[in-house]
């Protein structure tokens, strides 16, 4: 008969396929790397399940009893919490990674993924100047050689580095305009605007997440709403996403607000509102009202969003005490005003208002000089510094921009205590650093940055959601990983599923806390035990492995 077989042939083909179900029960039950007995957190907000997670490659296998199983290696997270590794959706860290790509402050905090770009600035596009500026300003200050005028060129360089972070970014619009207007108070013609769109096209279709604002920034500060709705067509044609830092954080917060949500609903641009906060002590009463705007947005649809860091004091460059008159332009026309004294009595008047309304000089500290000779005045006082040298404070503001080629950073203490924590409640609010990656050696160990470069997701976890229990650690984990995975596209990772990428960070709940201080910053959190990126274990017992398995994330335009 045709289908007859041998009693030798049957023997041998059943053995042989006894022995392939036997290779694929050992194979199936064969892991890279175990975790077991953690309280895993899978980052939608689910309460905590005690499991065990089996990784292959790159990406998570199992989630499943794995007692039965083995692996190359076995991570024992017994009295430890197990969650996606952290997302910072609002990062300033951009060329850092190459100059750290170790990522140090955030892989000590748990974060696996910056997004950078923000606050209208990304190191592309560059005119001529500008790239002579950044190649100039970057060998100077890092040792670091720029070779790149687009954002193509940037991936590159990250990707020969070889990072120890998974690192995405948004397009900034001051670069993108400086590219094509130029840095001067004009409006944008027709023309210029659709030479802009066509940047910014090019730029997500090289994997740039959509455009970023700064709109109390120059030359970002100079575009119309107009302008920007154009733009944010582009955004939304591509799927992407609009960050912005508001035209206004104090006195207008709201008809900032208002601005962002015009822009939101015109472009129909899915929108994340930047550090949510109310500025100076007069503006800290309409919280209320930002939060209801918000989620009213929300609610009828629109597709908004914010972040915010878990700190009262805000950092940025002391140059923004200059009034947007005397910021126009490239940094040598900027010092030229600042040198001329014709120009010294508006400078001084916008000056102190914006120091009245944040209270006094005292609460304005300087966080880093460019000028070697000035880095003593580091954490200290603009108040304390003039008192030193018995000089005027408005005065010494100007001598310290023009000594410091227009490079000094402070940190103001602006905001309140308990509006941060109804800003942090809100679930509509990510947890996002505004800080970039630093280092306790090298030479991102200088100056005194904002602690919210190495304490902002240990703080999170443990002063308020430990001790303040403002909320669970499922949802403070959700705001740190599977909300903003889902905001900005980030598929296949801020989730523990199968066949999602092993991007996992593996804490101590008890014990996991913020160190870095304002006067004395350069500290690492404490808590975060074990980190793996891409499948890759980078962290552990708190000391890196000199792994580099980061990617750079491209958005599918």
């Amino acid at each position: 008969m045709k289908n007859k077989i041998s009693r030798r042939r049957f023997l041998t083909t059943a053995a042989a396929a006894s022995a392939g179900a036997l290779f694929g029960l050992r194979c199936s039950n064969r892991f890279d790397v175990i975790i077991k007995n953690g309280r895993v957190c899978d980052g939608s907000g689910a309460a905590p399940a005690a499991t065990d997670i089996g990784i292959r490659g790159e990406r998570i296998a199992a989630i499943a009893d794995l007692s039965g199983s083995s692996a190359d290696r076995i991570i024992d997270a017994q009295g430890l919490a197990v969650s996606p590794g952290f997302i910072d959706i609002h990062t300033h860290t951009d060329t850092r990674l190459l100059v750290c790509r170790e990522g140090d402050s955030k892989l000590h905090q748990g974060v696996t993924t910056e997004i950078g770009g923000n606050c209208g600035s990304s190191p592309f596009p560059l005119n001529d100047e500008d790239f002579q500026t950044l190649y100039r300003t970057s060998a100077e200050k890092h040792g670091l050689e720029v070779n790149w005028h687009k954002l193509d060129g940037f991936f590159s360089a990250l990707e020969e580095k070889k990072i120890a972070l998974n690192y995405a970014t948004f397009t900034g619009h001051g670069d993108l305009r400086a590219f094509i207007v130029g840095k001067h108070d004009v409006p944008a013609t027709p023309p210029q605007i659709s030479r802009m769109q066509e940047i910014l096209a090019e730029s997500m279709e090289h994997g740039s997440l959509g455009l970023s604002t700064g709109l109390e920034y120059a030359p970002g500060s100079y575009a119309s709403t107009a302008e920007l709705i154009a733009l944010c067509k582009v955004v939304s044609q591509k799927n992407g996403i609009y960050a912005t830092h508001m035209r206004n954080e104090d006195d207008t917060v709201l008809e900032a607000i208002e601005e962002a949500l015009s822009i939101c609903r015109e472009a129909e641009v899915a929108t994340e509102l930047s550090h949510f906060k109310a500025c100076n002590k007069a503006n800290w009463h309409k919280k209320d009202k930002m939060l209801e705007l918000l989620h009213q947005a929300h609610a009828s649809g629109l597709p908004v969003h914010a972040d915010r860091y878990p700190y009262i004091a805000y950092s940025t460059g002391l140059s923004q005490f200059l009034p947007l008159s005397a910021r126009q332009g490239g940094n040598a026309e900027i010092l030229m005003k600042l040198k001329d004294p014709r120009n010294h009595k508006a400078i001084k008047e916008y000056a102190e208002s914006r120091c009245s309304r944040i209270g006094g000089w005292d609460r304005v500290v300087v966080a880093s000089c460019k000028n070697p000779e000035y880095r003593v005045l580091e954490g200290k006082s603009i108040l304390q510094c003039a008192e030193e040298k018995k000089r005027d404070p408005l005065d010494y503001v100007i001598e310290l921009l023009i000594a410091n080629d227009n490079t000094v950073s402070i940190v103001g203490f602006a905001m309140d205590e308990d509006n941060l924590r109804k800003t942090l409640q809100s679930d509509l609010v990510m947890i996002g650093s505004d800080g970039s990656v630093a280092s306790v050696h090298g030479k991102l160990s200088e100056g005194k940055p904002h602690p919210r470069f190495y304490g902002t997701f240990p703080r999170v976890l443990g002063r308020y959601c430990r001790e303040e229990k403002l909320f669970d650690l499922q949802t403070a984990v959700k705001k740190m990983t599977g909300m903003p995975a889902e905001k900005l596209g980030l598929k296949g990772r801020g989730r523990i599923e199968r066949n999602y990428f092993a991007d996992i960070t593996i804490f101590n709940p008890e014990t996991i806390i913020d160190k870095a201080t304002f006067t004395a910053p350069h500290q690492y959190a404490q808590g975060i035990e074990y980190v793996l990126v891409n499948g890759q274990l980078t962290l552990e017992k708190g000391t890196p492995t000199g792994k580099y398995a980061g990617k750079v994330l491209r958005h599918s335009a």
